[in-house]
């Protein structure tokens, strides 16, 4: 039985897996990282943690505390040259984030092929796998969440509560939370133009995905979109399952 662990920049999600069946999942804030191994007590029979922290050194700390005696069992993923069929063209292949590393591996055994990749949480990722699963790059942009924040902390006190999308809001909430919106949008369909390729899916991923599902589907990538549940997640089984253990 393997312990699949995505520790993120805002939640920690987590799922516990045997064979094909998922047995149990769940999610907790990153600051309530201390009470991982109290949530995650009783789980009986895990032979294997798998996890992708991107949260720092202290949350790493306590997922290694869920079994303090046997250190032995989590298993931390890092970025590699090549893993699972997928070979990373980054400039410095461990520097990718373990999050978007899993992800990328996840599609890819997903589609096996071409695709791009949208994980849409605290930051959004826009990567893209060629045809031969080789990751060609990507964009890092701040969440909707974070874009909307970014301008009202600015010291003109911007009200951003209570937005509603409009195409051309006519008040300062909308105006905020639409823009984020077609920021994320643009920065995914240009993404996707430069991909060349009208037959590329689009695999989306994370806690805004839905939303962002919504407002592309009513563009040109409607027939291309995937809404796919726990992406990273997903990546951490295949990379366990590759290593045999």
């Amino acid at each position: 039985m393997r312990l699949l662990i995505d520790a993120g920049n805002t939640r920690i999600k987590w799922a516990l897996v045997e064979g094909e069946e998922w047995l149990r999942n769940g999610a907790l804030a990153v600051g309530d990282a201390v009470e991982l191994r109290q949530r995650l007590d009783g789980l009986q029979g895990v032979q294997q943690i798998w996890a992708s922290n991107v949260a720092g050194e202290a949350v790493a700390q306590h997922i290694r505390n869920i079994h303090p005696t046997r250190p032995e069992l989590v298993r931390f993923i890092v970025s590699c040259g090549e893993q699972c069929g997928v070979s990373n063209g980054y400039a410095v292949p461990s520097r990718l984030g373990s999050d978007r590393w899993a992800a990328l591996i996840a599609a890819w055994h997903l589609v096996g092929g071409s695709c791009l990749v949208v994980n849409c949480g605290t930051a959004i990722t826009v990567d893209a796998l060629s045809g031969n699963g080789r990751f060609l790059g990507g964009l890092i942009l701040p969440g909707l969440e974070l874009m909307q924040r970014g301008l009202t902390d600015l010291p003109a006190q911007l009200d951003r509560a209570g937005g509603a999308y409009a195409a051309f809001p006519l008040d300062t909430a909308d105006a905020l939370l639409s823009g984020a919106i077609q920021a994320a949008c643009g920065a995914i369909e240009r993404q996707y133009a430069l991909l060349e390729d009208e037959r590329v899916p689009v695999i989306l991923s994370g806690g805004s995905a839905g939303t962002l599902q919504s407002y592309l589907a009513r563009g040109r990538l409607n027939a291309k979109l995937r809404l796919v549940d726990n992406l990273v997640l997903q990546g951490l089984l295949v990379i366990a399952r590759e290593a045999g253990e």
